[in-house]
């Protein structure tokens, strides 16, 4: 099992630099996985240039092995179902692109979201069914799914097949998106093999959810993520977890994402990576978004608490 990192937390950094930094301070860590598009920034990687120049995308490569690094995963979460034609436009560009660059260099996972798209036709923002127990909620989720959602990733796996049959495209179960738990991600997973789950604990953590039973559940798992979660019990005793303030940018907040081993200790990450090496998972990726450590301690800590947890035979 490889430890890998989400290289958005280095956003502000060259790639020379992030590479640098995790030689000295994650050595655990082998591989990179590169945003090229969607919500995030990506600094470190011009996926239309590299598409277009052989030269240069090889150059970019060789900076990459030569430092022992391996690119494990391509990036691209974004909303290709949103109700803004644009947006909507530019994710699924920068997905098909993901799919392409995955081919060009070897690379065999690509993580991204489901989408969202909107509630009803003419409206301008998605709208994430997280229920319907009221009426103007009944039956939203049905809607997006057959109409927009189902439709979209059937033609996306079909794409991803053609053009590059040993993909697996990884879908994070990520709430606000129309696949976040294991019932609506084993809906997608049914539209094709080449889609399988992401998993990200924290999101599981924060829904109330047991990623153990998770890993043992879901039909298919090509990827996982590596971030925790704590919970602030005052705030969640008053305010509950619905709460609207963003927890990676408030740590007030009645739960915020955590670096690994502050919301659940070394034992709990062992049983997790040994449930995921059982499952056939072959990199984990570190994701920073501790508002209260900074990026380089976290992701070094991180590296050291999951290296030392990863099971002998897998290791």
């Amino acid at each position: 099992m490889r430890l890998g990192v989400v290289l958005e937390a280095f956003v502000d950094r060259t790639l020379d630099d992030t590479l640098e930094l995790l030689s000295s301070g994650a050595p655990q860590v082998t591989g990179l996985e590169v945003g090229i598009g969607g919500f995030a920034p990506a600094p470190h990687c011009d996926a239309a240039r590299l598409l277009s120049d052989d030269g240069a995308r090889r150059e970019w490569s060789s900076r990459i092995e030569e430092r022992g690094f391996v690119v494990s995963a391509l990036n691209v979460s974004g909303n290709p179902l949103a109700p803004d034609p644009a947006v909507a436009r530019r994710h699924d560009e920068e997905l098909r692109n993901a799919v392409l660059l995955a081919a060009a260099l070897g690379v065999e996972r690509v993580i991204a979201m489901a989408g969202c798209p909107a509630g009803a036709a003419g409206d301008r923002t998605p709208h994430f069914d997280a229920g319907g127990w009221l009426p103007y909620l009944a039956g939203i989720g049905e809607r997006q799914w057959e109409n927009v959602a189902a439709p979209y990733w059937h033609e996306t796996a079909e794409f991803a097949r053609r053009e590059h049959p040993e993909l697996v495209i990884c879908i994070e179960l990520h709430p606000g998106t129309c696949v976040h738990n294991t019932e609506t991600f084993e809906r997608l997973a049914a539209i094709s093999d080449n889609l399988a789950a992401n998993l990200d604990p924290s999101h599981l953590f924060w829904q109330r959810m047991d990623p153990l039973a998770v890993v043992t559940t879901l039909s298919r798992i090509g990827h996982a993520h590596a971030k925790d979660v704590v919970f602030n019990e005052g705030e969640l005793a008053v305010n509950g977890l619905l709460d609207r303030r963003w927890s990676p940018t408030d740590a007030g907040a009645p739960w915020t994402f955590a670096t690994v081993g502050r919301g659940h200790d070394a034992a709990w990450w062992r049983r997790f990576l040994s449930a995921l090496a059982d499952r056939g998972v072959e990199t984990v990726s570190i994701e920073h978004e501790d508002p209260t450590v900074p990026v380089e301690q976290g992701i070094g800590s991180a590296a050291e608490l999951l290296a030392n947890s990863i099971p002998a035979e897998v290791a």
